[in-house]
């Protein structure tokens, strides 16, 4: 989903949101750093397989996925990192990698770490390299319904 279709979907929505253009960057603390936004605030997006379906696992820029304990919230054993080839496809006009964080939108289940949910505010890529959506966690969190959980490392 391209950027326009994200912020048509969040205009139908009547959501007030803010883009911010930065220049290219490709890891989650390279963005936060071209975007001056703070790497705990900045929201990144984890493509996982749950039993074999893919997911999305949301969480901060300088976090890392606990993946025993999101198989313990999905009830599962098997929950892996998701390959590109698994993904590819599924976000038509989306850079890889840049997917915005909105699974319900591709089908899929969407967990997120409850540290970005204490936030008032979430901030994300939204489709390209060069371009963050800034918007209330709480419209995000009315929009995409995610599980919100602990899924980090501590």
């Amino acid at each position: 989903m391209p950027i326009r279709k994200l912020r048509e979907f969040l205009d139908g929505h009547h959501i007030r949101y803010f883009i911010i253009s930065h220049s290219p960057a490709y890891t989650a603390q390279e963005i936060a750093a071209a975007a001056h936004v703070p790497g705990r605030e900045l929201a990144k997006t984890v493509m996982v397989t749950i039993d074999g379906k893919l997911a999305m696992a949301v969480l901060s820029a300088s976090s890392k996925l606990d993946f025993g304990r999101l198989g313990e919230i999905a009830g599962s054993g098997d929950v892996m990192l998701a390959s590109e080839e698994d993904f590819a496809d599924m976000f038509p006009g989306c850079e890889v990698g840049a997917m915005p964080p909105f699974g319900n939108l591709y089908g899929m289940k969407t967990y997120v770490s409850e540290e970005l949910a204490e936030d008032e505010e979430i901030v994300f890529n939204a489709g390209a390299h060069t371009e963050l959506l800034r918007l209330a966690y709480s419209d995000y969190e009315r929009l995409v319904r995610p599980v919100v959980a602990a899924i980090t490392v501590v």
